[in-house]
């Protein structure tokens, strides 16, 4: 599916000509719910090894699982945010198979009946062009325990916290042609959960991770043999495997050889994709039916009251943003990538100039937030705060490079702008007769350049410029100072 202004192709060359990156990602999003898919077990992260475990997650004889309703909610919420059909009958089933850290011998997942069908995410991509991303389905599963083969020299040992952890599988269609587009893409779908609250995802902790699917092919010809990356965790991973895979392939195909059908791994240290095992297919595990779980069967009503509960979405605000502000739509996607930095830039930009506002939050804002590694949560300068300083900037009390220097006591020593601006004495001088004195001495005790500047070398404007902001401290109104000197230079 490729939208009218989508990115040009991306094309890898190799020694017998270009090549085709094709592109699909399964993400496993845990759902955001304190208790587990099928028990009442706490989900709450770093919680010490096996404390977060019931019967259930340890797969006891006789234990049943009971569907947990509000991880159904989430999952069809997160379906209806992704433009995607809402299927009202769906099935849990057995998907067969044996880790140590599997202790059922199987995962309760969905395979033929899954709760959401076809959707679509709309990705922003550079020079204002998209890439229309295809869902295949998202279908709701119970994750598995977790190895840990590093705590004993002997022995690996088994941490059962996040079994039976509620998880949404998302599948896209293989429509991604880049390593950046499923970056992308990722960035956009992390986006829309976390507006939404579905899932925190915050991959540093696996509560998000994907699986990328990676196929190369001549340009037009037939889909190629994919492999699978398993369980990548960061997007700087994501981007360094597909670009290494995509390579290896060609590298082999080009040498004559043929694309093996495999699950992968990434090896972060090294860059690299190596073989984990022979990928399998439906068949191998077995699917059939869980007899203890009765097929889910949602209501017109229900899948109504949940979408009416929805927030504004991210492209929503984007365009409301544009539309309402007078934003650019870079500004707006940076200012809409996240829902807590969009409702700062409203409170910020509320009365006030919102180009102004929106410059000074992905500016200097920003700058110092990253700097001191902080986030909107903990940061020392508040939306109220910046407002305030925005609204000295727009009624001409304070210039732009004196608010700067506003900012900075701000930042390191609190206060609203307007009392900065009066205890340091940082008002900007807008009397004209100040000004014009200030400019006349300039002028007078620089007479050859006077001259240059009215034999033609008009440049020497910024020079006159600086002078007399020196000479007021950086008070004068810049503006100001420009027209009076232009009267008294060509006058």
């Amino acid at each position: 599916m490729t939208a009218l202004n989508a990115p040009a192709p991306k094309y890898i060359t190799g020694n017998t000509g270009e090549w085709e990156i094709v592109l699909g990602l399964e993400v496993h999003a845990q759902i955001s719910s304190q208790s587990k898919l099928f028990s009442g077990s706490s989900t709450t992260f770093g919680a010490d090894e096996n404390t977060q475990v019931s019967f259930v997650d340890a797969a006891m004889p006789g234990m049943l699982p009971v569907v947990n309703k509000f991880c159904i909610e989430q999952a069809v919420k997160t379906g209806l945010a992704l433009n995607a059909q809402i299927n009202k009958y769906s099935v849990f089933d057995r998907k067969n198979y044996f880790y140590p850290d599997l202790p059922q011998g199987y995962q309760i997942s969905q395979f033929s009946h899954p709760i959401v069908g076809e959707g679509i995410v709309t990705v922003d991509m550079p020079h204002n062009t998209v890439r229309h991303v295809g869902i295949e389905r998202l279908h709701i599963e119970q994750d598995a325990g977790k190895s840990i083969h590093d705590a004993h020299p002997t022995m690996s040992l088994i941490d059962l916290n996040r079994s039976g952890t509620a998880l949404m599988e998302i599948v896209t269609k293989p429509d991604m042609r880049a390593s950046d587009e499923a970056v992308a893409f990722l960035k956009k779908l992390r986006t829309i959960l976390r507006y939404i609250e579905t899932c925190d995802g915050n991959m540093d902790q696996g509560s998000m991770r994907a699986d990328v699917n990676v196929s190369v092919r001549k340009i037009g010809a037939e889909l190629g043999t994919r492999c699978e990356i398993k369980n990548v965790n960061s997007m700087k991973f994501v981007q360094i495997a597909i670009e290494y895979e995509a390579r290896r392939q060609i590298q082999i195909l080009e040498d004559g050889g043929v694309i093996d059908q495999e699950t992968r791994l990434f090896d972060p240290k090294t860059g690299e994709t190596r073989t984990m095992r022979s990928k399998e297919d439906a068949h191998d595990y077995r699917y059939f039916p869980d007899p203890d779980l009765l097929p889910l069967q949602l209501t017109d009503d229900m899948i109504a009251d949940i979408k009416s509960k929805l927030p504004e979405l991210p492209d929503v605000k984007k365009q409301r943003f544009i539309d309402d502000y007078g934003l650019t739509a870079y500004d707006a996607s940076v200012l809409t990538a996240e829902k807590e930095l969009s409702i700062f830039f409203e409170q910020v930009a509320a009365d006030h100039d919102a180009k102004l506002a929106a410059n000074w939050i992905m500016g200097d804002f920003m700058a110092a937030i990253n700097k001191n590694n902080l986030t909107l949560d903990n940061s020392p300068v508040t939306a109220k705060q910046l407002s305030s300083l925005v609204a000295c900037i727009s009624d001409g009390t304070i210039s732009s490079k004196i608010a700067k220097n506003v900012f900075e006591i701000m930042w390191n020593d609190g206060g609203m702008a307007h009392d900065i601006v009066e205890k340091h004495n940082l008002k900007q001088v807008t009397d004209m007769g100040a000004i014009e004195q200030a400019i006349d001495d300039v002028i007078a005790s620089s007479p050859e350049n006077v001259a240059a500047y009215r034999d033609g070398k008009t440049k020497l404007i910024g020079w006159f410029v600086g002078q007399v902001m020196k000479n007021t401290g950086g008070k004068a109104n810049p503006d100001a100072v420009n027209e009076i000197l232009k009267q008294k230079l060509e006058g």
